[in-house]
């Protein structure tokens, strides 16, 4: 239990150390903040799934496809829930919505599927480690990035400073 907490509090360390300092940084750098937070994940999965140098050799290329078909997926989940609109009719919001199902089946399929591959490499304690990693990386994530949006004061959604109503910003 102990090394659980601890193994969070370095992770939560690291991601600070190498994510915060460049939240504030222009367009230009974000590709540098999305490679530091993919190297804080890597290490993250690869310490909690506890993967041989062997095993990740064959894991990552698999986990990379994996990642990327799941981000086309959410993506497009995202943006059909996104066009759903009060002005809709309802044949429009049911089409919408059959497919928001649609997407969202395909999501679960490739999930089956993936979990079949990700058993040829590690084992099934690992896949399920993999998945509690995944979702344990993200909250640390979310929470990170709020404390340092708290820390930088209220912004608006440009990135600069909100403007309150009434104040002499």
């Amino acid at each position: 239990m102990n090394n659980s907490l601890f193994s969070r509090l370095g992770l939560a360390l690291v991601l600070l150390l190498l994510a915060l300092p460049n939240l504030r940084a222009q367009n230009t750098r974000s590709a540098d903040i999305e490679a530091r937070i993919e190297n804080a994940r890597i290490a993250y999965i690869t310490r909690e799934v506890a993967l041989t140098p062997e095993q990740g050799q064959r894991f990552w290329p698999l986990y990379n496809e994996y990642s990327t078909k799941r981000r086309e997926l959410r993506r497009s989940h995202d943006q059909l829930r996104r066009s759903a609109t009060p002005t809709m009719t309802d044949d429009q919001a049911r089409d919408n919505l059959k497919q928001i199902i649609a997407v969202s089946k395909n999501e679960l399929n490739m999930t089956e599927d993936y979990f079949a591959k990700f058993q040829k490499v590690i084992s099934a304690r690992q896949v399920a480690q993999l998945y509690k990693a995944e979702r344990e990386f993200g909250r640390v994530m979310m929470k990170e990035m709020k404390t340092e949006r708290q820390a930088s004061g209220p912004r608006g959604r440009s990135g600069r400073p909100a403007v309150n109503p009434g104040t002499s910003n």
